[in-house]
């Protein structure tokens, strides 16, 4: 998924959105070799975590400058999912904070002297997944945004219009918790707002597909799926030759 002979430079960033300390985590190669395009990725619900860690080395072993953000404040970590449920909560119910907060990231990254700002992007997972989209809603000047498995929901389907980049979304065919009415909603907005998007759907795959930590029962509704992590991954990296060509 990268190439591992990269060595990495890696750091946890502090930054504030409001009066709420943030901590990022930055990755790029080491040493450094010039601008190159960005990538905020954007947590699931249970917040930073080596996951997410994990995922923006990836990132950078390919060549981008990544930054994990940071939705809920520094030292903010949900213990369960009951907590992971109420912290993310306060977001879906609250979508210009949501905004505001991923934004607050994504000039962290810009204000990088490595980072290529012509050239930028978001990614997220599940609940982040749905952040990035919110981000692209809210107007941000990203060339993409990729969901992994994320909410597809909005209440201002009508910002849609604001999106300046393309829409890449990964998707597991049977996951409950993202059904595939919700899915033709998602579609009905990116069609009407005239957003050049696209939907690759992962037959047995369900929710939080690309993360081990999800176990492998199916039947929970969340759960791990090698092919489909393997191939949305795939995707992602087609997409990003795409649009930071």
């Amino acid at each position: 998924m990268g190439d591992w002979r990269v060595v990495l430079h890696t750091e946890a960033v502090e930054y504030k959105h409001g009066g709420t300390v943030l901590e990022g985590y930055l990755a790029y190669d080491d040493p450094p070799t010039g601008r190159r395009p960005g990538v905020i990725a954007v947590h699931a619900w249970m917040g930073p975590n080596p996951y997410i860690r994990m995922r923006v080395e990836q990132l950078a072993r390919l060549g981008y400058i990544a930054l994990a953000i940071d939705m809920y404040g520094k030292g903010v970590r949900p213990k369960d999912a009951k907590e992971a449920e109420t912290l993310a909560g306060i977001y879906k119910a609250d979508r210009p904070l949501m905004r505001s907060r991923a934004n607050a990231g994504l000039e962290v990254l810009k204000k990088h002297p490595l980072t290529d700002i012509k050239r930028t992007a978001a990614i997220g997972y599940c609940f982040g997944g749905g952040v990035a989209l919110e981000l692209a809603r809210s107007g941000a000047d990203l060339a993409g945004v990729v969901s992994f498995h994320g909410n597809l929901d909005t209440p201002y389907p009508n910002d849609a219009r604001n999106i300046k980049g393309k829409v890449l979304i990964l998707h597991g065919g049977e996951d409950p918790f993202v059904p595939n009415d919700r899915v033709v909603e998602f579609e009905d907005e990116m069609r009407k707002a005239g957003v050049d998007w696209q939907i690759v759907i992962y037959g047995s795959a369900v929710h939080s597909f690309t993360d081990p930590e999800s176990g492998n029962d199916p039947s929970k509704g969340a759960a791990y799926n090698e092919r489909a992590d393997r191939r949305s991954w795939e995707a992602m990296k087609a997409f990003f030759a795409e649009i930071f060509k």
